[in-house]
């Protein structure tokens, strides 16, 4: 128990992605979690009024089948497998996240004045939550998918359009922690 629940090589897990990534391609599947939003608002029947959601759904349970086998997998991990002690920051990395007044998340992986219950008495909170979930979301459909999909799935089937987002998706995160995380707190 204690080998799988440190922190792996990272070659360990490239390889197995790298392997899933074979699997899918020899059965003609492409992987991409943002696509199964699309399959759950095509299950509720709204493609008879929104012509986005009109297609056959049906032909990706198995992506849906790869979220519900993420999320179950994350609450294994989290709840029996993780050992967050292990978890390091660069100390230049704490010091500025104590002067946006982000405290460490000292033996988790996220810090509480984020992402704990109490964000949800803020509104200010509440509205950054939002406006980062829209602008996701919106970003992802833009984009074509997410950036499992595009950095996972199109950069192994070689597509340039995949290159480019992926590329966007980093400068998009170097401006974000570096010049607009900043500002908003």
């Amino acid at each position: 128990m204690e080998f799988i629940s440190q922190t792996w090589h990272w070659a360990i897990s490239g390889f197995l992605i790298g392997m899933v990534m074979l699997t899918l391609n020899y059965f003609g599947k492409v992987f991409g979690m943002s696509s199964n939003l699309r399959s759950l608002c095509a299950m509720t029947g709204i493609g008879k009024k929104v012509p986005f959601f009109d297609w056959d759904w049906k032909s990706q349970r198995w992506n849906l089948a790869v979220v519900v086998g993420a999320m179950f997998g994350g609450f294994v991990a989290v709840h029996f497998l993780s050992d967050t002690s292990n978890v390091a920051l660069n100390p230049q990395t704490v010091i500025q996240l104590n002067e946006m007044g982000i405290e460490a998340p000292n033996g988790k992986l996220l810090p509480d004045s984020i992402f704990g219950t109490t964000t949800l008495q803020s509104p200010k909170m509440i509205i950054i939550l939002f406006v980062g979930g829209v602008l996701i979301g919106f970003g992802s459909r833009y984009a074509g998918g997410c950036t499992s999909g595009h950095a996972i799935s199109g950069l192994s089937n070689l597509q340039l359009p995949s290159l480019k987002a992926v590329v966007g998706f980093f400068i998009g995160g170097l401006l974000m922690a570096h010049f607009i995380l900043p500002l908003i707190f």
